[in-house]
């Protein structure tokens, strides 16, 4: 869900400890190792608030191609899954987009710079090329 209020990626929201176990051990180690506050600006996401943000979204943005550049439908999100986390502030953003593949959190979206997802092999071989945007992603069709 998105939060309104900050939440600590060492908080117990359900945002937060619903993402999948090795993700969050990956964001907690990095966050650790930063010295930083990370904080969890969306995590897991029901599926039914997904679809109340896809709609949001194609409103917003006038068509279904159009928001899907910026918000999933919830049979492709990875926050449904638990399997994407959005993070601020600024500061652990960047921290992360430098160190963050040590750890195997990636950026996936040139046009999402706080969504991250876990790539355990990016610790070996660094994190893959980016997409422009969601709908570039496979796993988005």
């Amino acid at each position: 869900m998105t939060l309104s209020d900050p939440v600590r990626v060492f908080d117990d929201s359900p945002a937060v400890v619903g993402l999948d176990p090795a993700l969050l051990a990956a964001l907690r180690r990095a966050a650790t190792d930063a010295g930083i506050e990370f904080v969890v600006n969306s995590g897991r996401r029901s599926a039914e608030y997904q679809a109340e943000l896809y709609r949001a979204a194609v409103s917003k943005y006038g068509s279904e191609a159009e928001a899907a550049r910026w918000v999933a439908t919830p049979g492709t999100s990875a926050h449904v899954s638990g399997d994407a986390v959005d993070i601020g502030p600024a500061e652990a953003r960047a921290w992360l987009s430098e160190h963050g593949a040590a750890y195997g959190l990636c950026q996936i979206y040139r046009n999402e710079p706080w969504h991250f997802e876990l790539r355990p092999e990016a610790a070996r071989h660094g994190c893959p090329p980016m997409y422009p945007d969601p709908t570039h992603d496979p796993r988005m069709r």
